[in-house]
């Protein structure tokens, strides 16, 4: 649970990737999946994403119905910052009086630096999914932080100040100040300077990227395997498992497994009527009934039920275009 209070009018724990609203990681939302990794896949619910960021929806469950809920706008890193963040994200919401909407996410494997009215903090990898629930108008601005790249634990959040040095909730509050008069780049820029001040590079670092790269670009196929991911990172399965266990909180497996229920949910979202034994193979699966057991011990739904939720989704969001 979040050591840091919820803003009000907003209740859970940010994390996006990739997305995202952690709401995201992660970024949502998380990983940093290639903008081909799933054909056909939609925009965020912001639009088309930025040069350098990815305009999938990884890890957003339901995108149909959150695009008429928030605007989630992604912006990129600054090359000299490119080891150790993935990109940095805003998320702005406007609901009428007496409304509200909960957003339910899938993690990815990173931290996101987030600063809200309650606070600025470093949120770990939730542990199972989450849902956050918006009400009435707000803004956040956060970072969402290249796997490994800094030490949350699992499950946890903490004030940023406690893994950046003092100084760092004022640059939270000065950013989200920002953020709040429109000014997105400026306040990314307070985000960026933080972090190039008080992150230094990290030796383990590119290790731990060559191997989860490799995995959300697809390089290495739908069926990689752990000692897949051990050779591309150049070290042995046994290394890189206590690696990724020290630095993320998660295994490889779990990173591989994360990783194909992202691809099948965002295939889903994008076309709900697909044929479920092709999409399970697709993604790296043996047949539909793998994908069924990780697919529904992820997000609670079966693949099925979550296409009927996705189609429903966006058969309201026409009707309302049409009406």
């Amino acid at each position: 649970m979040s050591m840091v209070p919820p803003v009000v009018g907003v209740a859970g724990s940010w994390c996006v990737g990739s997305i995202v609203l952690s709401v995201l990681g992660g970024s949502l939302g998380g990983m940093r999946h290639e903008p081909g990794g799933a054909p056909g896949a939609p925009s965020s619910p912001a639009g088309a994403g930025a040069p350098g960021v990815p305009s999938t929806t990884y890890g957003v469950v339901d995108p149909a119905a959150a695009r008429r809920a928030f605007a989630l706008e992604r912006l990129p890193a600054p090359v000299d910052l490119a080891d150790r963040v993935d990109w940095f994200w805003l998320v702005r919401w406007d609901l009428p009086v007496g409304e509200s909407f909960t957003q339910t996410v899938i993690p990815h494997p990173c931290v996101n630096l987030v600063a809200e009215p309650s606070g600025f903090a470093a949120h770990g990898i939730p542990d199972a999914l989450f849902d956050r629930t918006l009400t009435g108008a707000g803004v956040v601005v956060a970072a969402k932080l290249r796997p490994g790249a800094l030490a949350v634990p699992r499950g946890t959040s903490v004030p940023a100040s406690d893994v950046l040095g003092p100084g760092a909730d004022e640059a939270g509050e000065r950013a989200l100040a920002l953020a709040e008069r429109g000014q997105h780049q400026a306040a990314v820029g307070v985000l960026a300077d933080l972090l190039r001040d008080r992150l230094a590079p990290d030796p383990a670092l590119p290790q731990v990227s060559r191997a989860l790269d490799a995995v959300t670009s697809g390089d290495l196929g739908p069926h990689a395997r752990v000692s897949d991911l051990a050779r591309v990172a150049g070290t042995s399965t046994r290394s890189l498992q206590r690696l990724l266990g020290e630095r993320l909180g998660v295994g490889p497996k779990w990173v591989l497994q994360r990783h194909r229920v992202h691809l099948a949910a965002e295939r889903l979202a994008t076309d709900p009527g697909q044929d479920l034994a092709a999409l399970a193979v697709d993604v790296g699966y043996y047949d539909q009934a793998h994908l069924a057991v990780d697919f529904v011990s992820t997000t609670g739904h079966t693949p099925s039920a979550y296409a009927r939720r996705c189609a429903a989704s966006q058969a309201r969001a026409l009707a309302l275009l049409l009406a």
